[in-house]
Order: structure tokens, then sequence, then C-alpha cells
């Protein structure tokens, strides 16, 4: 039986995304038992949340319910338990505000969990052609690392079923609320779904850094609070003759990648939220 997809996007201060992310999702191809579309717009000081509106006509045409919430908090994980609290699906995605999806990915997802046993789907993230020479240089390092090649990474949009929501309760308050949910489920039950998404990876060297130093903090959280889900991950290990491959096939691209993967190590500071990858 087709069960209600809800999709779960968080939105602080995305005004400049959220329009192109919405126009995406409601120009989905059709999903089966249908969808809703859930915006928190936590702790915003621009008009996330009126541009979000600005897409109520586009979503009743497309055929889908759409809710924006408002909360003056910020912090990621109390804007998904806010829309988990009103999404009315028994399958759930939860899609990053700077994502733009593939018309035949939310599709794709509702029949690789339309299944009763738990599982975790997600799509195949493209990045697109960065601005900056650095950025460039890290992604192209970056996607032929073990987890960015695995077959269900979720970074920027996961999706679980009714079983597999049932693993956890509330999201707990964590960096890395990805990791979390991805680490609910053995390989064999995470899908990697045909479809594309465009993943759009942070501008500039101390960006980057920034960035990094977060999501080994989030890593790090996770291992403490959590002991023993990290054995979950299950990623190829690259080894010392797997990077040294890689460092000969693109010398640049390895040394951007070195020379963030240093910087995190000897900079100081970056706890806070920042964009990006």
């Amino acid at each position: 039986m087709p069960r209600l997809l809800s999709v779960i996007i968080p939105a602080s201060n995305e005004a400049g995304y959220i329009g192109a992310c919405l126009s995406a999702l409601f120009a989905s191809a059709g999903v089966p038992g249908g969808a809703e579309a859930i915006v928190v717009a936590n702790g915003c000081r621009d008009d996330t949340a009126a541009q979000a509106r600005a897409h109520l006509a586009m979503a009743e045409a497309a055929g889908w319910r759409f809710t924006v919430i408002e909360r003056a908090e910020g912090g990621k994980p109390g804007a998904l338990n806010a829309g988990d609290a009103v999404a009315r699906g028994d399958m759930r995605a939860y899609l990053d505000a700077d994502v733009i999806v593939s018309p035949d990915l939310m599709a794709q997802l509702a029949l690789a969990l339309s299944i009763d046993a738990p599982r975790y789907a997600t799509g195949r993230a493209e990045i697109p052609r960065a601005r900056s020479a650095v950025t460039r240089a890290y992604a192209r390092f970056w996607q032929t690392l073990p987890f960015a090649q695995s077959a269900a990474p979720g970074y920027g949009l996961f999706a679980v079923n009714g079983a597999g929501r049932a693993r956890w309760g509330a999201f707990p308050d964590l960096i890395s609320d990805d990791t979390f949910v991805r680490l609910q489920f053995t390989p064999a039950e995470r899908v990697g779904c045909r479809a594309s998404y465009i993943w759009p990876m942070i501008e500039g060297f101390d960006a980057l850094v920034r960035v990094r130093r977060r999501q080994d903090a989030g890593v790090a959280q996770i291992a403490e609070l959590f002991p023993g889900l990290l054995a979950r991950e299950a990623k190829q290990k690259m080894g010392a003759a797997g990077l040294l491959r890689r460092a000969v096939a693109d010398p640049a691209g390895f040394a951007v990648y070195a020379a963030v993967s240093l910087a995190v190590k000897t900079r100081r500071g970056g706890g806070a939220w920042v964009r990006g990858r």
C-alpha cells in the first residue's frame, strides 16, 4: 500500500537558497502515496519563511501538501524535531535547504522505502563546479575517498521508512545528525538510489577548514555519546597505499586536501555552525 512521504527541510537564514530547493522539489515526478514538504525556518534573521511561502501555489499545483513553520530558536536538531512533530507521512526525508533534487529522486526514495523492514535511502550526490579553485581541487579529491564512494552516504539528503524512523526518538542535540541517522542502519539496510541531487561544497580554504573541523567534532561527539555506533560505518579502508595512489593521480587535489587536514589539527576555534560541507 502506498505511503505518504514527508520531506522536512530545516532552514536557518536560507533565503538565498530555499526557492531553488523548493522549485526542484515541487517539480518532482509523481510520488507513490503522495508527498508533503515541511519547511522549518529556525532562528532566521532574513525572510526565509516568506520566500518559502511564495511557493505555496507551486506546491498545490504539483499536488504537494506544504507547511512552513517559524521558530525563534536556532539549532538544526530542534528544527528537525519540530518538522517531525507535524509530519503526517510514514516515510521521512530530511533535506538541506541548499540541495537541489532531480525530478525522479523523490519517487525513487519512496519506492525504496516502501517495505516493512527498516530502510535508509538517499540519492547520488553531485558536487557542482565551485567558483574557488581551492574548493574545486578539494572537492575533486574528496570525491575519491571511501566515504564519498560508499553506496549511500546521505550527506545533504537522507530518508527513512516508518520502521527505520522508530529506531530513535527525538533528534539528540548533535552536530552530525546525518551521521547519527545513517549509523542507525547496517550497510545492508542502506539503499543508494540512482537519481541524483546537487550538493554544493563551501567556497574557500578557511571555510573548508571550519567545516572539516566541525565534521570531525561531530564524529568525536557521536563516539563519546553513543559508544559502538561508529562500528556500523563499515566504509572501505583507504590505507597509506590507497592515499598514495590518489595523491599520484591528483597531486593538486591531494595538496589542498592535505593542507586543509593539517590546518584542522593546528588551528583553534571553529565550533560554531557554518554552512557547507
